[in-house]
């Protein structure tokens, strides 16, 4: 990554510092427990006038000495694909998404989604080597997270006492033909449902060809919200 791709891949760390995240104080939210069995549903859009939808599902079907492994499967008028994804252990995440939805990356170490107990004010900030089999290139993510205080979260699964946090992210830096995707998303995470419950995604690049005098493309306008959960048996 040269000098000029640096300082376009840095306002996810630069922008740290004037972060600001919402919610009044309350306990620390401690990790879930997974178990076999384990579904979350999602009804997701993504676009601005006329967005895209589809219902995305989370389900843990294997817990062992390597992992959780949790199925992904989207289901839409224009998608109908699925990936596995394998967490080290509670927000742990090892091989999955944390930018497009028809991603698998491999990082080299775990990458920290929910670093528990999620408590007010906390903030962690990695960059993480990755192989994205989807581009099928080696990338860096810059990943900061700060974490904020409770909301009250209404979605089609019910209503959430869930605590927030805002991800500022970096990532595809070594793509040829765009400068590095910048990412500010919100999760709202709930301790009753062992999971997220609602997600704001906003991204945008640039292309390479005009350097800095290229236009900047919106990549993601996307809202996420929990439709429904079950737990697996104890």
């Amino acid at each position: 990554m040269d000098r000029r791709t640096f300082m376009l891949a840095a306002p996810a760390l630069m922008a740290a510092g004037c972060v600001s995240v919402g919610g009044v104080d309350g306990p620390p939210a401690p990790a879930p427990v997974f178990r076999i069995g384990d579904r979350w549903v999602y009804n997701c859009a993504d676009g601005y006038r006329l967005p895209v939808t589809w219902v995305e599902t989370h389900e843990v079907f294997k817990i062992d000495s390597t992992g959780i492994a949790v199925r992904v499967t989207l289901v839409g008028e224009t998608m109908n694909y699925n990936r596995v994804e394998l967490l080290a252990s509670p927000g742990e995440l090892l091989v999955g998404s944390v930018y497009d939805d028809a991603e698998t990356r491999r990082f080299k170490t775990p990458l920290t989604r929910y670093q528990f107990p999620l408590t007010s004010g906390q903030t962690w900030n990695q960059y993480v080597d990755n192989y994205d089999e989807l581009t099928q290139m080696q990338d860096i993510v810059n990943r900061y997270v700060k974490v904020g205080g409770y909301e009250k979260v209404s979605t089609p699964a019910g209503t959430f006492d869930a605590i927030v946090m805002r991800i500022l992210m970096s990532c595809n830096v070594n793509n040829p033909f765009r400068f590095p995707t910048q990412c500010n998303y919100v999760v709202w995470w709930a301790e009753k449902a062992g999971a997220m419950v609602r997600e704001t995604k906003y991204a945008e690049y640039r292309e390479r060809g005009d350097g800095m005098d290229a236009a900047t493309i919106r990549a993601q306008n996307t809202v996420i919200e929990l439709a429904s959960y079950t737990r697996g048996a104890a």
